[in-house]
């Protein structure tokens, strides 16, 4: 059994609990068919993250059956779930935690509305307020890549480095979403079918009304960091 420091294998188990748990997120929110989809989440304080495995049915998963991985997205041996294979995505979410240290959770699914927009190569442009609230503009198209290496984890940091956006549409395949950890990068995948549904439905009644770029600062400011927020006269 591979051992790690005692506060290290805490936070395993605390990683292998909330994945095995936002996967249902995914399923509650009609955002993946059958076995494909998949989230993942760096374990705090090590250079390690959790992934769900292959070809495994949503309502199987379990913490014991989630996959620990390394930054090069190597199965960490004699660890609960290393004898399955993990998730055909590996590559990808390993090359995105290796070169966005700031990312804590990687989504990914082909949620009908927004691998819609990525089967046509069009970005989803920002004309709705739960946009510039979210993703701070439009939600991008990243390039073509084959599943299997890190091709998809490279069209991933190449068009969300320094990008607003926690969504990226890549062509003809699907969504990727990242966050601050990894129930952020849920919300994101979530919330980027809704917009996709709702800026789709305004395109078949007419032309979408953009949204001036001064104003989709201000949303985006005063959603990420107004929203939610205690007022200063509150705090104790």
């Amino acid at each position: 059994m591979t051992a790690f420091a005692p506060e290290i294998e805490v936070a395993i188990a605390r990683t292998r609990d909330d994945i095995a748990a936002l996967h249902a997120e995914l399923t509650r929110n009609e955002l993946v068919v059958w076995t494909g989809g998949n989230v993942s989440g760096r374990v705090p304080g090590a250079d390690l993250f959790v992934i769900k495995p292959s070809g495994v049915s949503y309502d199987e998963l379990s913490p014991e059956n989630q996959i620990l991985c390394d930054l090069d997205g190597r199965v960490i041996p004699s660890t609960p779930g290393a004898e399955r294979s993990p998730s055909s995505d590996t590559a990808a979410h390993a090359y995105v935690y290796r070169n966005m240290p700031e990312v804590g959770g990687v989504v990914h699914t082909h949620s009908t509305y927004a691998t819609a927009w990525a089967a046509r190569g069009e970005a989803i442009p920002c004309v709705i307020t739960a946009m510039a609230d979210e993703f701070g503009g439009e939600i991008p198209i990243g390039p073509f890549a084959i599943i299997g290496d890190d091709s998809i984890g490279r069209g991933i940091v190449a068009t969300l480095a320094g990008h607003r956006s926690r969504a990226v549409l890549m062509q003809n395949h699907g969504v990727f979403t990242i966050g601050k950890n990894a129930r952020d990068a849920v919300k994101a995948a979530v919330m980027a079918e809704d917009v996709a549904k709702t800026v789709h439905i305004s395109r078949q009644l007419g032309t979408a009304i953009p949204i001036p770029q001064e104003a989709i600062d201000s949303l985006y400011n005063r959603y990420q960091n107004v929203y939610g927020q205690t007022p200063v006269g509150e705090l104790q």
